[in-house]
């Protein structure tokens, strides 16, 4: 029987504000699923974790950077066929402090900072693209505007 989960965490690491606002992009390394498939940040939420914790530690370890502000951006499911699971992604976007120089973990092989619209181009999953979409219609200031005090998680 096919089970619901909310298990995994999508986060778009962002820097900069307005015309100077870049994505970053993460192609997937050889020996991984997917390999040259480009996304952002994606893991699984440990046992007892928060969604938010998930977001943050899961940037730490597959960019060495550390997490600014993050914001709740959406939710988005997705099927895996080998475990007949619907998984829920809890998506998050979070900005990055300072020139964002990437240290890749074990996972991928390159990172890119990217524009908006290198970033939709890029990004691999459809899913992926309308949650960009999503977080950049409420933070392309590099803030969310009025409604900073429902996104923002931290």
């Amino acid at each position: 029987m096919t089970q619901l989960e909310i298990g995994v965490v999508d986060v778009y690491v962002l820097r900069g504000a307005l015309e100077d606002l870049r994505v970053l992009a993460l192609r997937r390394g050889a020996g991984t699923r997917c390999t040259g498939a480009w996304e952002v940040v994606h893991g699984r939420i440990d046992p007892g974790e928060s969604p938010e914790d998930a977001a943050v530690r899961e940037v730490g370890e597959e960019t060495g950077l550390a997490v600014d502000r993050l914001y709740n951006v959406t939710c988005q499911p997705f099927y895996l066929h080998r475990s007949a699971t619907v998984q829920l992604a809890v998506v998050f976007a979070a900005f990055v402090a300072g020139d964002g120089h990437v240290t890749l973990g074990s996972e991928h092989d390159v990172a890119e900072w990217l524009r908006p619209d290198e970033a939709v181009a890029r990004l691999q999953w459809p899913r992926s693209i309308s949650a960009l979409r999503d977080a950049l219609q409420v933070l392309h200031a590099g803030h969310a505007g009025p409604v900073e005090d429902v996104l923002r998680v931290r």
